[in-house]
């Protein structure tokens, strides 16, 4: 645990200052710790930060708290993931209100090649828990990790099933890490920290709160190439996500039901309303998204001649032996900016030296 942790931490515990209005202070102090070191006038000049919010930032008092989360994840095996470090979820960093910090628990990947939210509703009937067991049966050899909330109904099902088929699942909290909510989920949620990852942006201390789904649910999308909402009403908590994963560009799917199942109305809203793409099976959205198994092919020849720029030399050999790679994965690591990758790409494209697919994916030819 660096020392710089610890202001990663006091940060997001400044009262009234949130996501969005922390990374501006970031943006123009410099770093976490150079927002602490700043007098009341210059946190003033910055815009979006009038006398109030200056005001929290210099009476602040959150230090001891943030030494003790530090303690905390030490004494749980809690890994910090400060929106600025290289293993914080790729994906969701793009989203303009991604947390400042996450507290993740577990060894699943956040940034694997292919992973899907399956969310619905709490009160899952017979016909959801079955589409949900054969959407994850069918997903479970292609490698692609599930997110879902740990909720009551489709959310637990998503994850009992992925743990049967050895699927890796990642849980999102609405509360901190020393709580588990529902507690009748305790064992499963365990069994995820093993294989899986329980998530958080909350500290420890922080209840499940009514106002801490929606920003939950803003996670489960963000982290996401894609939304499948297997059964859900015509309101609640997975058509928000629903939406919020549309406002992210994120594929949203649904599958359809009776037009008088009050818990299919929602999924037949979105698919009605061009929401969400109607599928059936695993293999409409293996399909969808690119993700069904490729034969290898040999190089082409003509890739031998064509002559690369240096940034599109840079997005070919970090997209070397990766299979489908999302945009936000190639512009990190070929440190190439979005505003510029997006155009690199279509020159590439055009070149035949890679193909786009669904979710914002590209392989090399």
């Amino acid at each position: 645990m660096s020392e710089d942790l610890l202001y990663q931490i006091a940060i997001t515990l400044i009262p009234g200052i949130g996501d969005v209005l922390g990374k501006k202070l970031i943006a123009y102090c410099g770093s976490p710790e150079a927002v602490f070191q700043q007098r009341k006038s210059s946190l003033m000049k910055i815009p979006g930060i009038g006398e109030f919010f200056a005001s929290a930032v210099i009476r602040q008092n959150v230090f001891g708290q943030a030494e003790a989360e530090i303690r905390f994840m030490e004494d749980n095996a809690i890994c910090p993931l400060f929106y600025l470090d290289p293993l914080y979820p790729l994906r969701l960093k793009q989203c303009p209100d991604s947390p400042l910090m996450l507290y993740s628990k577990g060894p699943a990947q956040l940034n694997a090649n292919r992973i899907l939210g399956v969310i619905g509703t709490r009160k899952a009937t017979s016909y959801g828990k079955d589409r949900c067991a054969e959407l994850i049966a069918g997903l479970a050899p292609h490698n692609v990790s599930i997110v879902s909330g740990l909720a009551y109904g489709i959310d637990i099902c998503a994850h009992r099933y992925c743990l049967k088929n050895n699927l890796p699942t990642i849980a999102v909290l609405a509360h901190g890490m020393d709580i588990l909510y529902p507690p009748l989920h305790r064992t499963t949620a365990r069994m995820i920290a093993e294989c899986g990852a329980l998530l958080s942006d909350y500290p420890s201390g922080t209840h499940p709160d009514k106002e801490n789904f929606p920003k939950r649910n803003r996670i489960v999308a963000g982290l996401c190439d894609g939304i499948v909402v297997v059964e859900s009403a015509s309101d609640g908590g997975s058509m928000i996500t629903a939406d919020i994963a549309n406002s992210y560009s994120r594929d949203v799917f649904a599958f359809p039901g009776r037009t008088e199942d009050v818990f299919s109305a929602g999924c037949n809203r979105l698919i009605k309303q061009n929401k969400a793409a109607l599928v059936e099976d695993a293999g409409d959205i293996l399909r969808m998204m690119g993700w069904e198994e490729q034969k290898k092919k040999a190089p082409r020849q003509q890739s031998l001649f064509i002559e690369l720029k240096p940034e599109e030399e840079a997005i070919v050999e970090v997209m070397k032996d990766k299979g489908n790679v999302h945009i936000d994965e190639i512009s990190a690591l070929a440190a190439i900016p979005v505003f510029r990758i997006s155009a690199l790409l279509l020159d590439l494209e055009f070149s035949g030296v890679l193909k786009s697919l669904p979710g914002k994916m590209y392989r090399l030819n």
